[in-house]
């Protein structure tokens, strides 16, 4: 027994040591890249959240403890989630909505064609470990393919730029129910993640890449955004904020500030309104119907444990888990600093600080309440 402790000891001692030294080199070779950094912290962490259906549901009044129940159930509360919200927000009464603003002619935006090299690189870089979509496409089979399948794949895509139509089965995603904390029994305390077809997403990268280029090129998103953006992030966003407070404070000024944290944010987008922001930001007619398309037909199944829901449409919201997501949500949420009025405001992502300084506290919470009424009217459209 004495012989298996110590045994025991130098191999919990010597796992101890490896891991380590695996995370030290780790950490030295993404010690200037803050997004390998934050990816190894989190590999490192006892991540608690899980993609497994849970036990129990609560279905109004009734919890269920049929897995086919549930994932109906969660179809129809990710499907319909973006609408919940829109109802759920009241209309500020009393309030006008924000005076249009007179903006400079954009500078125009279209399409260039895609090239077999960009198509064969992304093709070349998917990970083989990832899921399938609904197509059951697997990314490993088109990663040992990409130098066969890159031409017609390519031919296929600026066939779907042309045209402005993209294959109804490229707008079908699986969605995978994933904990966030908090109630198991609550569907509103899961997150959807959208699994799309790798061809979906490898089209979307090479389109993301396009407009991306085309808005960092021409300073498009609002310089108080830090969210998706490259060179900004959350320490930019803070010390913004922090300077600006600093600064109320050294002119014996009251600040106030009202932090926004948008429920449901990506499921909440209306596509009417996002189609008339591409619109303003300068796409191109063929690019408007384009987006017009590829959110037309959309539809979604849940996926879990080997059961499959019924298909549901979507007609609200942008992809979680998708290529385009991110970026379309920048463009939709974009123009909220225009409505702002008097205050400042600063954004990282959806999370959203309004915030306002004076000699006179009864004005400063009089604009930041303007400020904040004019901001629930540009969600609204």
């Amino acid at each position: 027994m004495q012989l298996f402790r110590e045994v025991r000891n130098q191999y919990t001692q010597s796992v101890r040591k490896a891991k380590a030294s695996f995370f030290k080199q780790k950490f030295a070779s993404c010690s200037s890249n803050s997004k390998k950094f934050w990816d190894t912290v989190k590999s490192m962490e006892n991540n608690s959240t899980s993609s497994q259906l849970p036990t129990a549901l609560r279905l109004g009044n009734t919890v269920t403890t049929d897995k086919s129940m549930m994932i109906e159930n969660f179809n129809k509360h990710f499907s319909t989630a973006g609408h919940a919200f829109l109802l759920a927000t009241p209309t500020p009464a009393n309030s006008s909505a924000p005076p249009a603003s007179t903006c400079p002619s954009r500078p125009s935006f279209s399409f260039t064609k895609i090239q077999i090299a960009d198509v064969l690189k992304e093709l070349q870089n998917l990970d083989p470990y990832k899921s399938a979509g609904l197509d059951n496409l697997d990314p490993l089979f088109l990663k040992l393919s990409a130098a066969i399948v890159a031409t017609p794949i390519t031919s296929l895509l600026n066939l779907s730029l042309v045209s402005s139509e993209i294959p109804k089965d490229w707008k079908a995603a699986a969605v995978i129910p994933l904990f966030k904390g908090g109630d198991t029994l609550d569907p509103n305390c899961y997150r959807p993640i959208s699994i799309l077809p790798c061809l979906s997403k490898v089209f979307e990268s090479l389109v993301n890449k396009q407009i991306i280029d085309h808005f960092e090129s021409h300073r498009t998103f609002s310089a108080v955004q830090s969210g998706f953006r490259a060179g900004h992030g959350c320490t930019s966003a803070t010390l913004k904020v922090l300077n600006d407070i600093i600064t109320a404070i050294d002119k014996r000024h009251y600040c106030a500030a009202v932090f926004i944290d948008l429920a449901k944010a990506f499921d909440s987008v209306n596509h009417h309104i996002l189609i008339g922001r591409l619109n303003s930001l300068g796409f191109s007619n063929d690019c408007l119907a384009w987006f017009t398309n590829y959110f037309a037909d959309r539809v979604q199944c849940v996926k879990s444990e080997g059961l499959l829901s019924g298909p549901l449409a979507v007609s609200m919201g942008v992809p979680q888990g998708s290529i385009l997501g991110p970026t379309l949500f920048s463009v939709y949420i974009n123009d909220v600093a225009l409505a702002a009025g008097d205050s400042l405001i600063h954004l990282y992502a959806d999370d959203t600080i309004l915030y306002t300084s004076g000699p006179s506290l009864d004005t400063v919470l009089t604009n930041l309440q303007t400020s904040f009424n004019a901001i629930q009217h540009s969600f609204r459209g």
